[in-house]
């Protein structure tokens, strides 16, 4: 998204639950679609709403995840893991 974008405004009305539409082409301009998690900072000017940075995970290590399957048999080949799925897949067609 640039950061020369024309400044737009638009109005709206706080509902008895607290909630504001925020206009269709200042939602389309900024690419905000239903769902998307905002982050609400209150400012000198009013208040500010900004996307929400998402952290998919939280930060681990490899030591944290290694193992994590449960798997404690011994290493299967490419080739075993292969079979296994093609059989999986074979089983689950209806």
């Amino acid at each position: 998204m640039s950061t020369a974008i024309a400044s737009r405004r638009g109005s709206t009305v706080l509902s008895t639950k607290g909630q504001v539409v925020i206009p269709k082409e200042l939602r389309e301009a900024r690419q905000w679609h239903a769902g998307m998690s905002l982050v609400v900072e209150e400012c000198a000017q009013g208040l500010l709403l900004r996307p929400a940075k998402l952290d998919a995970f939280a930060p681990s290590s490899l030591d944290d995840v290694m193992g994590s399957a449960g798997y404690r048999g011994a290493a299967l080949s490419d080739e075993a893991i292969a079979r296994a799925l093609d059989a999986d897949a074979r089983r689950q067609k209806p």
